[in-house]
């Protein structure tokens, strides 16, 4: 059983990481405690966090018996190019709170593993990226911060830069209030006062439809939670639906994004891609949601721990391990192929732990 790549990760990360659970540890232990509270909180009640784990874990696996998987290949083809697992590290800002070299270090462990890389515009420039990580997969997250002129000059920075895509993200019209950075006096971009006009809170579809009549590059929605949204992107010509929830760190009271992920993968009907980010921690919650249709998965919170926990050596070696759980929840599945997944995999269950933030992690030790 194998993905047919080389191990990447350095020696010493190999030898102090050997489970996800030893990543987050670390991470707790380096980081203080508004940074901390900051990555793992959520907005208000964090209800909506909890239930982006409660959707995961609200789903059981069918597996199938006597498949051959001797050989299991996680590898899928986007962007026109292949990709070592059908994951890639989602759009976080700002990443200097966690690790030096922010945006640009985690480009370099995506690039070095060979999955896509997206970066948030409130974070390292695209330039300082494409620099450091010449032959990514990159793309481009954009918070609108102006009028069309400012739009217009991302974009041509992001196609400067050869970027794969451009994604706009449409669920942050206001920022939300998170409580854990309130009561620590954090000030975070969250809880900073935005001056002038709210350009992020005037978006409309005017703002897509001219993204596409301008650019040729694909265009990626994130922040998309509802049919019916879904299928206005997908009659704008949007490439990608993004479904997210911000990690819970947005609107309160949200469903997760397990639970709305099938049926906007229905409503779209293969007309656009579909990626989904939201509480993902292990290889088998990646499975799911692949099962479930999606064609990528964001590590939003994941490659934060790996960051505090050492760099880019520990975002590679998390991403060994994540490749790890996805190979052998594929073989006792008895899928070989990414393409041979879907729903006959899954079935409704109760979960067995209470969510939250770290409820993928049941060993860990925090105190």
């Amino acid at each position: 059983m194998n993905a047919g790549n080389e191990t990447v990760g350095t020696a010493s990360a190999l030898d102090e990481f050997d489970s996800l659970h030893e990543i987050v540890e670390k991470a707790h232990h380096v980081l203080p405690k508004e940074k901390w509270d900051s990555l793992i909180g959520g907005a208000e009640t964090e209800t909506t966090l909890k239930r982006n784990r409660l959707a995961i874990d609200s789903i059981a696996f069918k597996p199938r018996i006597l498949r051959n998987v001797s050989t299991v290949d996680l590898s899928v083809e986007h962007f026109g190019r292949k990709l070592r697992l059908p994951v890639f590290l989602a759009p976080t800002g700002p990443l200097n709170l966690f690790g030096p070299g922010e945006g640009a270090t985690v480009a370099a462990a995506a690039q070095a593993f060979d999955i896509g890389h997206m970066l948030s515009s409130g974070c390292t420039p695209l330039e300082t990226v494409a620099e450091t990580a010449p032959s990514a997969l990159r793309m481009a997250q954009l918070y609108v911060r102006g009028d069309d002129g400012f739009v217009h000059e991302y974009l041509r920075r992001t196609l400067a830069c050869g970027c794969a895509a451009i994604c706009l993200t449409v669920d942050s019209a206001v920022l939300a209030r998170r409580d854990r950075d309130i009561a620590n006096r954090y000030r975070t971009g969250g809880l900073r006062k935005q001056h002038g006009p709210s350009y992020q809170a005037g978006l409309d579809w005017r703002t897509i439809k001219l993204i596409k009549e301008t650019y040729n590059i694909p265009l990626v929605l994130k922040g998309i939670a509802t049919t019916e949204d879904a299928r206005i992107a997908d009659d704008h010509g949007v490439d990608w639906i993004y479904v997210s929830n911000h990690g819970g760190r947005q609107l309160d009271h949200g469903r997760g994004t397990m639970e709305v992920l099938a049926e906007i993968i229905d409503a779209v009907a293969g007309r656009a891609k579909v990626m989904v980010d939201g509480g993902f921690c292990r290889g088998s919650d990646i499975i799911k949601a692949l099962a479930m249709g999606a064609d990528l998965v964001g590590l939003g919170r994941m490659q934060c721990y790996a960051l505090a926990a050492g760099g880019e050596a520990a975002i590679i070696r998390m991403l060994e391990l994540i490749e790890d759980e996805m190979l052998r929840s594929m073989a006792l599945l008895g899928v070989p192929v990414i393409g041979a997944l879907d729903r006959s995999y899954l079935h409704p269950a109760i979960p067995v732990s209470i969510p939250s933030a770290l409820s993928a992690f049941p060993l860990i030790d925090l105190s």
